[in-house]
């Protein structure tokens, strides 16, 4: 398995607990868009504990992007990468996922499951392909949303949230389940993305492929 050892060009807060890495991008690195790499940080004692983690930025950039919700009350990965600044550095290994995109569809997300997402709506803006493409996005409080600017700039009434402990005026406060989906959207012959905690993402999916019925339109991370 290939590795590269990259410096840290930059660490920019995101939310009150997800950050935003840009780092350097080895030669001849690719991937696609809902792709991810394992990361692991380059000090002693951690170069072998790897974390898989979504690229965020588009292939085209110089730099590689990651998004990544930082655990301080975890003796982790997370952790130690909240730690870090410019100039630290991070091992990356090889690209993989299973996360495409196939066409238009809906986006449904938990929390911090919303990163493969957001190199594809990038990819989508940039080539003019948004499309009638949906985000359905599920957070516990209204500070917990993921570049929430960005998305609603690309996407307006068709980025969703629902707040599932907190009330707030303009924002859904629900669990994503079937009568939820039913209300949100009137066609289920579409592509469906999912990514979140698992057990969220195979609730889900068995609601999906009863709704849809075809197991086909619907991706996810395995």
């Amino acid at each position: 398995m290939e590795s590269h050892i990259v410096k840290i060009l930059a660490v920019t807060p995101i939310t009150h607990n997800v950050r935003q890495f840009t780092v350097e991008k080895p030669a001849g690195y690719s991937f696609v868009p809902g792709q991810a790499t394992e990361v692991s940080v380059n000090k002693p004692g951690w170069e072998e504990e790897r974390r898989p983690f979504t690229f965020t930025g588009l292939n085209s950039w110089h730099e590689l992007e990651f998004t990544i919700k930082v655990y301080d009350d975890r003796h982790s990965v997370t952790h130690e990468l909240g730690q870090l600044k410019a100039g630290d550095e991070l091992v990356l290994h090889d690209v993989w996922g299973t996360i495409r995109y196939k066409g238009e569809g809906t986006f449904i997300a938990g929390g911090a499951g919303v990163t493969p997402f957001i190199a594809i709506f990038r990819e989508l803006q940039h080539t003019g392909q948004l499309g009638k493409n949906q985000l359905i996005c599920s957070n516990k409080t209204l500070g917990d949303i993921i570049l929430k600017d960005e998305f609603t700039t690309m996407l307006g009434k068709r980025f969703i949230n629902t707040l599932t402990a907190q009330e707030v005026y303009g924002y859904d406060h629900h669990t994503i389940d079937e009568g939820y989906l039913k209300e949100k959207i009137t066609d289920f012959n579409q592509q469906f993305y999912l990514c979140g905690p698992d057990p969220m993402v195979q609730q889900l999916k068995g609601i999906l492929v009863k709704l849809a019925g075809d197991e086909a339109l619907i991706t996810l991370e395995i």
